[in-house]
């Protein structure tokens, strides 16, 4: 009851708040990186510190990604006598408006993380309930530019009410803050979420597994209409170079979330990264798809047991394909490229592009696609991919 009471007292103090989100922030999906799925609770201004100078040195600042993002455990254990949110001293000694100055001298954007209840999830530091216009002029005078906001400890909790008193608080502090919903999907934001966040998660938290990682993609299959521009649905951050997965696997998961227009939030260490890593991470013509201004979410246009064919529209009349192999052995695929330049969401009437207005690039090869035969055997191996982008010639 006590709670109760609580949340209609700000509702009511706040009810002449600007209620709305700031609408031009991620026009594409945002890319960084992000503490949590290599570092979890370990994370320290050193740290952060050293993320960002990697993420400059390593060439993933060249590739778009911008954002530094700290996840849970970087507050203190209490808020002080006047309900402000506290920094852990012993990790970070400077304090957080100390860090995004530095990410910022660097030409990066800073990214924090909180939680929609009483507490954070990892580290039951204090969550945002009650305070949430008090954080948001925090976060605002530390300059941040990004918030992870969670939930956990979220007891009789409406998830639409408590994000979009966020995203009010946000706009009154009068910062442009880019709003990552992290609801898991329980209740279904991408149905509402459009007016209040920037992204929201899908799903539960990924896992640095191939199976794991293929079951988020099957979750995407019917979300594509919902995404765009400003707002988009985010099936969790990147494990590529983490371990779990082959390099073949961390192609196809990387590929894959570019086609699904995805945010890539890295998150392994970007200091001792291997050549295959970096070679993934910043691939710019696969990055170009993730990144293409129409802003449109790809789909599965063909389901054939182990086998899929994935389209994502792009600006100009242009198209990336993706072909999957979701299979435990190699499969020899016949390819009709003129077919798949026509295929569209609606299946009939056909696309009447013409083959040959276009070029054909492998985005993995970086090399053009000889025409000589529109029809062509393709080798896969297992959990791999096939990517291609129909560029108007």
């Amino acid at each position: 009851m006590r709670r109760f009471i609580l949340l209609m007292v700000v509702a009511l103090f706040f009810l002449n708040a600007p209620a709305q989100k700031y609408e031009q922030l991620a026009k594409t999906p945002p890319m960084g990186w992000n503490t949590w799925n290599k570092f979890r609770r370990d994370v320290s201004e050193q740290l952060i510190i050293r993320m960002a100078d990697a993420m400059v040195s390593s060439g993933m600042k060249d590739a778009g990604y911008e954002y530094v993002v700290i996840d849970d455990c970087w507050a203190g254990m209490d808020r002080d006598a006047n309900g402000e949110i506290l920094v852990d001293k012993e990790h970070f000694p400077h304090g957080i408006k100390y860090l995004a100055d530095y990410i910022h001298s660097k030409g990066l954007k800073f990214g924090i993380y909180s939680c929609a209840g009483t507490k954070t999830c990892a580290c039951k530091r204090p969550g945002g309930y009650g305070h949430e216009f008090q954080d948001a002029r925090t976060y605002a005078s530390w300059e941040v530019d990004y918030l992870k906001y969670d939930w956990c400890y979220t007891e009789n909790q409406d998830a639409k009410i408590s994000y979009t008193t966020m995203r009010d608080a946000l706009y009154a502090a009068g910062r442009p803050i880019v709003f990552s919903i992290c609801e898991w999907g329980g209740a279904k934001p991408w149905e509402w979420a459009k007016e209040v966040g920037h992204l929201w998660r899908t799903t539960q938290d990924i896992v640095d597994r191939w199976d794991a990682m293929i079951m988020l993609v099957d979750k995407q299959k019917d979300l594509a209409k919902y995404a765009g521009p400003g707002f988009w649905n985010d099936p969790d951050m990147l494990e590529v170079g983490n371990g779990g997965m082959t390099t073949e696997e961390y192609k196809t998961h990387f590929s894959l979330w570019c086609m699904l227009a995805a945010p890539l939030i890295a998150g392994n260490d970007l200091g001792s990264m291997t050549p295959e890593t970096i070679d993934i991470l910043t691939n710019k013509e696969v990055i170009a798809v993730d990144q293409d201004k129409l802003g449109k979410q790809g789909f599965c246009f063909r389901h054939n047991g182990d086998y899929e064919i994935w389209i994502k529209k792009l600006a100009n009349d242009e198209k990336a394909v993706c072909l999957l192999n979701r299979g435990d052995e190699e499969k020899e695929i016949q390819v009709d490229f003129s077919f798949l330049l026509k295929a569209n969401d609606n299946y009939w009437p056909p696309d009447p592009s013409k083959l040959e207005d276009y070029k054909v690039r492998d985005l993995w090869e970086h090399k053009e696609v000889k025409m000589d035969k529109t029809t062509q055997y393709v080798k896969i191996p297992p959990h791999s991919v096939k990517v291609y982008r129909f560029v108007k010639k």
